[in-house]
């Protein structure tokens, strides 16, 4: 709570969730909306699996009032953010959950993809497990669908479980029109303008199987929305030779 700067025990528990989202490391996180914690039916489960649960809802929902000493204060407030975690994964699943996550995605609050031919695609916080204490949370990039570690360590700390295994995926089917083009741009590694033999070999091994790939699905009559690509990627060869 050091970075929390209050005077009176009210000032400390009026502005719990305002405190949790704005305090640093917590950018990830939306702000749940408080009817939505108030409703039990969404905390169904959770009682075994947060210490101290009664008195961490009260706090998360501004109407903790018990008198107690630091070290027991510490430990509610360390279960309460503990909760927050696990009805946030809930919550960003919901219709009103993923509307907020989608202007926190539209402004890349989460970061952009450092792979280069990605073109700085936006991208998404999720979980590898929706167990908790499983693993930390990582990057989702919709283009070439790949995973990041954050570069903040404080973001790096943060429990996966709090954004679920599905959250991006549900929210792409949510949202299809936001899904980016997948990109079949590579680096080449060249010496002097020729491509390194090795590295060679093994770029036209892959392309040859995508390129069988891309057939099969071409003669199953689906769209691989690679054509426009296709043609632009022909044309640069042209150009090469």
């Amino acid at each position: 709570m050091d970075d929390f700067n209050s005077e009176t025990d009210s000032d400390y528990t009026s502005y719990w969730r305002d405190w949790f989202i704005s305090s640093r490391g917590n950018e990830y996180f939306c702000e749940i909306d408080e009817e939505y914690l108030t409703d039990r039916f969404n905390l169904t489960g959770l009682q075994t699996e947060v210490n101290y649960y009664q008195y961490s809802l009260d706090l998360v929902t501004d109407v903790f009032d018990l008198e107690c000493d630091d070290e027991m204060r510490e430990q509610i407030e360390k279960s309460a953010r503990h909760l927050y975690g696990l009805v946030h994964a809930r919550y960003i699943v919901t219709t009103r959950g993923l509307a907020k996550m989608l202007e926190k995605y539209k402004k890349a609050d989460f970061g952009k993809c450092p792979r280069v031919m990605c073109d700085q695609q936006p991208l998404l916080p999720m979980g590898q497990h929706d167990i908790p204490n499983m693993s930390p949370v990582k990057l989702y990039c919709a283009r070439c669908e790949d995973l990041y570690n954050p570069k903040s360590s404080r973001h790096a700390a943060i429990d996966g479980a709090y954004f679920g295994s599905s959250f991006h995926n549900v929210l792409f089917q949510v949202y299809p029109n936001l899904i980016p083009t997948k990109s079949q741009r590579r680096y080449e590694p060249r010496v002097f303008g020729f491509r390194v033999h090795a590295a060679a070999a093994l770029t036209r091994w892959q392309a040859e199987k995508r390129e069988e790939m891309k057939e099969r699905i071409r003669e199953a009559g689906v769209e691989t929305g690679f054509e426009e690509e296709d043609e632009e990627l022909e044309d640069d060869d042209e150009m090469d030779e």
